[in-house]
């Protein structure tokens, strides 16, 4: 069973049950695949709907911090229970330190010597730890990786 067919399944069990958050999460994540399989016409694989997840992870992230700050915390709980709903097609995350002993392995992988490598450095994690680590994590390995 792919990934998107457990999503499918998952909001089928959340119309039944009757979670309308979960529903509307669910509902929206789906929304959000269908929409790059008709603009990109193709058909999403299980690496492209966890980067889907990734990117609507961060924006909820990203919305709680504003919400915050504005001292909307019915908003901050909504955005919130969203994260955890999407959180549960993810996969387990790499640690700190496993992300740094990937970065430098690709480091050493690309021949990168310093700071400008980058963008090369980052295009081989991204497609390498995509959905097994926060890309933020990995960034901030990389630029500490690279400035030694």
């Amino acid at each position: 069973m792919t990934l998107k067919d457990r999503i499918t399944e998952d909001m089928k069990d959340a119309m039944r049950a009757k979670q309308s958050d979960r529903l509307s999460a669910i509902r929206m994540l789906l929304a959000a695949c269908k929409q790059k399989e008709v603009d990109e016409r193709i058909v999403l694989d299980d690496a492209a709907v966890i980067g889907i997840v990734d990117k609507l992870i961060k924006q909820r992230k990203d919305s709680v911090a504003a919400f915050a700050q504005a001292g909307r915390t019915d908003l901050v709980d909504k955005e919130s229970a969203e994260i955890v709903v999407l959180q549960a097609y993810l996969s387990q995350r790499l640690g700190e330190q496993e992300v740094v002993a990937e970065v430098a392995r690709i480091v050493v992988q690309t021949g990168a010597a310093g700071p400008t490598d980058m963008g090369k450095v980052m295009s081989a994690a991204k497609a390498q730890l995509a959905g097994r680590a926060d890309m933020a994590l990995v960034s901030a390995a990389v630029k500490k990786a690279l400035n030694k």
